[in-house]
């Protein structure tokens, strides 16, 4: 099994990559985990209380479970990935079956910063995006998407994001095998990605 980790700071086009390489790739060889689906179950507390954490610390995932779930795929087992809700700010009781791939792509923002899941890594890419353009996508995001208000996400860009962004994201390219610029559409970066990966595969 091939483990390909892509990272890089909210807003930055993580999942556009991933798609761009997948879509070239048989569709029963590649899997996709989100760090997303790795937050803490915040059950024990209220939502006042689950509103206040700080989801851009790498305390705010469970990354001892999700290097054991990779550890679990790599053996050829299935793995019940859990679910999580960015409206309720917590995981749902709901998990998603997901069976081994030659291909498992693990994407989110903080996945670098962990040594022992990076260690799980065979390629390592970082996602850059110039810090207004993020912006401008997760507020897109947030607003339409998940419910939140726009003074909400602005007060969370400046207290917790650029912060934990300078902190525990950019410090991960000095890890990444391949940084891919992606102020626009990145045919070259993406095409050696495809190459390498199907090499491995043969």
């Amino acid at each position: 099994m091939l483990i390909i980790g892509i990272t890089g700071g909210t807003g930055c086009g993580k999942t556009t990559v991933v798609n761009q390489i997948i879509n070239e790739l048989p569709e029963n060889e590649v899997g996709v985990i989100s760090q997303d689906s790795y937050y803490n179950d915040l059950s024990h507390l209220t939502m006042e209380e689950r509103v206040k954490v700080n989801f851009d610390h790498p305390n705010s995932i469970d990354f001892e479970l999700l290097a054991a779930h990779l550890e679990a795929l790599k053996k050829g087992n299935s793995i019940a990935q859990p679910e999580y809700s960015f409206v309720a700010h917590n995981r749902t009781n709901n998990t998603v079956k997901t069976d081994p791939r030659k291909v498992m792509i693990v994407e989110g923002i903080l996945i670098m910063s962990h040594p022992e899941l990076r260690d799980l890594f065979d390629i390592k890419i970082f996602v850059h995006a110039d810090s207004d353009e993020r912006l401008m996508r997760r507020l897109k995001r947030d607003l339409q998407e998940r419910g939140r208000d726009l003074e909400e996400v602005l007060n969370r860009y400046q207290t917790t994001l650029k912060p934990m962004h300078d902190q525990f994201i950019e410090p991960a390219k000095e890890f990444a095998d391949i940084i891919i610029p992606n102020n626009h559409y990145n045919t070259v970066a993406v095409d050696i990605v495809r190459t390498i990966i199907n090499d491995k595969l043969n």
